[in-house]
Formats: C-alpha cells, sequence, structure tokens
C-alpha cells in the first residue's frame, strides 16, 4: 500500500503475519481509524466478518478495494 489509508476506505487483507489469530486473507473491511506512530502505523478496521482487530503496518499488508454500493432506497 503506497497511498496512506484513511477513514472510510475499503480494505481487502493480504497477510496478517504476527498474530496468533489473524484475521484471514481476503477478508473485507472498512477503516475506521489511523494511528501512526514512529516508523509504522496502527489501522483500527471494522471487519465484515464481525471480528474486531487492529492491523500494524509494517508488517501487515492490505489493498484498498472500491467502496460498497448502495442500492437506492435502501
Amino acid at each position: 500500500m503506497t497511498t496512506p489509508l484513511k477513514s472510510g476506505d475499503r480494505i481487502r487483507l493480504i497477510s496478517m503475519t504476527d498474530d496468533p489469530d489473524p484475521i484471514p486473507v481476503s477478508t473485507t473491511g472498512t477503516v475506521a481509524g489511523v494511528y501512526p506512530q514512529n516508523g509504522w502505523t496502527q489501522v483500527d478496521v471494522d471487519w465484515d466478518s464481525g471480528r474486531s482487530l487492529m492491523l500494524t503496518m509494517p508488517p501487515d499488508l492490505v489493498e484498498r478495494i472500491e467502496p460498497l454500493k448502495v442500492a437506492p432506497g435502501c
């Protein structure tokens, strides 16, 4: 991911290597918050699966995906 993530971005997980119970690869979610640290970033994600587990970037990798489409009248 070269462009920084921001709240509201839709993402798909590519890899999560340093967690004993990682989010499964290809799980999608919405970025709820981005917290830059010194040399790394913590990313709060509302995972579509209902789990709550933050990303640590690096080493976790994601790709930005298209936003969810909402049907008219919903």
